[in-house]
Formats: C-alpha cells, structure tokens, sequence
C-alpha cells in the first residue's frame, strides 16, 4: 500500500502547517513538536504513545498533543492510517483565550461537530474565508476543551545547560557520560527520565528541525541532507518522512508556495 500524503502551509495564524496524510503506514517514532497537533481521525484507529500511557483514536475524533509532548505514532500496516492534522502555533492558540497560554489535558476529543467543521475545513483550505472561519472553530475548541495552565516540559537540572550550548553534530555517549561523570547507561536513563527522548532520538530531531528551516530558505536538498549530517539524500529522505509525514521536497514547495 502506497502511502499518498500532502504537506501545505499557509501564511495565517503564524504559519499554520498542514498534513494530509491518506493510507499512512510509516510508524512515526518517538518526537516532539512546537505546535499544538489536532489530528482529524478519518480512516483506522489513531494510536498514539506517551511516556506513560497508550491512547486508541476511533475513527471522527479529534487526537491532540501539546506543544513539546513526547509521543510516537504507530500506523496501521495493512489498512494504513489516514488523518488530517493541524498544526497551529501556541502564540496563534493563545489569541484565542485572551493571551493566556492553554494545555489539553484531554488527548482524544468525542466531538461529533467540531470533527464536522474540520472536516469541511480541511477541504476547503483555499476558501477567502478559511482564515475567519478555522479561527472561529479553535476558538470554541480551546473555550471547550484547554485548561487554563501550561504543562511543564522543561528538563530538570542537569542536562538543560548542556541541551542548550550542544550542537550534537559530533555527539558521543562515553564523552559525554564521562563529561558529567556518570556511566554511559546512567547518562542514557538521567537524559530519557528528563526529555522523554534517547539521546539519538533528541539528536535526530534536532537535526529533523534544522533541516526543515533550510528547506523552507530554499536551499538545495541535498546541500541540506549534507549540512545536517545525514549520510546521503537517500537517508535524509528516509528520516525526514518518518518525523514528518512527507519528504523533503514535498515539503519544500509546499513551504515556498505559502
């Protein structure tokens, strides 16, 4: 089964990212996001991984995550998985409840017409009123469903200087554990206990994250796969979809179009 996905991006609520994914069948690992992922569950049960729970999406939900919420998608092999997520920026999500930030505590949402009006959105994503319209539908879904505080997701203490100052193009576990004069296997369970990722997996994502804001600068992909340490084209392309949904060039385009 060939998967047959579409990345768009337009130029509202500060930058609202798009995915249309239809018969999705690359499980998606375990990453993070700096947007709030409302995900419309139209073919097969959505399934999604925290750090400490397994949700199940039935198909005419909404599935959300928060901003920095650790999680991992596994799809559905034989059916595939098909979806349509919005991917809305906390600063836009906090227009909407008077500057204040929100969180969902509530992962999996039974709303039978809010899903209808996402629904219809998600296919008339040109419209003049688009903007207006999705506009109004958040702004009901956070009056709805967010609580009124933000979940924390910073690191404690020991790793938050480092995450900061590392740039992980050379990283090395035995250095690194040493650096801080603990095991390496003590290292690997301090950095998942505080980020909720392996440190391959942090790195990876980071590397994910600086790639896409090259794309979107219009630069070569391959110059792109090479500047952010992927072995080839051939791998980039591999674990940019795995993160993302899409390969690289479709989502540059998409990005260059908006």
């Amino acid at each position: 089964m060939e998967s047959n996905s579409k990345y768009h991006q337009l130029p509202i609520l500060d930058g609202l990212e798009l995915l249309d994914a239809k018969s999705h069948i690359l499980d998606f690992p375990f990453h993070t996001h700096e947007t709030f992922n409302i995900a419309l569950i139209l073919i097969s049960t959505f399934n999604t991984k925290l750090s400490d729970k397994f949700l199940k999406a039935p198909v005419g939900t909404l599935s959300i995550t928060n901003p920095k919420e650790v999680h991992a998608t596994p799809c559905d092999k034989d059916l595939g998985n098909s979806f349509f997520t919005y991917y809305v920026s906390p600063e836009a999500i906090k227009t909407f409840n008077n500057g204040v930030e929100v969180f969902f505590e509530d992962k999996i949402i039974y709303d039978q017409q809010l899903f209808g009006e996402f629904y219809a959105l998600s296919k008339n994503i040109t419209h003049t009123n688009f903007e207006k319209r999705l506009s109004q539908v958040l702004k009901v879904l956070v009056e709805k469903y967010t609580s009124p505080m933000r979940f924390n997701f910073q690191t404690r203490n020991l790793f938050q200087e480092f995450i900061n100052e590392t740039t992980f193009e050379k990283f090395s576990l035995s250095k690194t554990a040493h650096q801080f004069g603990i095991s390496k296997f003590k290292f690997l369970r301090l950095f998942k206990n505080e980020t909720g990722l392996t440190p391959n997996h942090y790195i990876l994502l980071k590397r994910i994250e600086k790639s896409k804001k090259m794309l979107k600068e219009g630069k070569p992909v391959f110059d792109v796969a090479i500047d952010c340490n992927f072995y080839d084209k051939s791998h980039f392309y591999k674990n940019f979809k795995r993160f993302t949904g899409v390969n690289p060039s479709e989502y540059q385009n998409a990005a260059l179009l908006s």
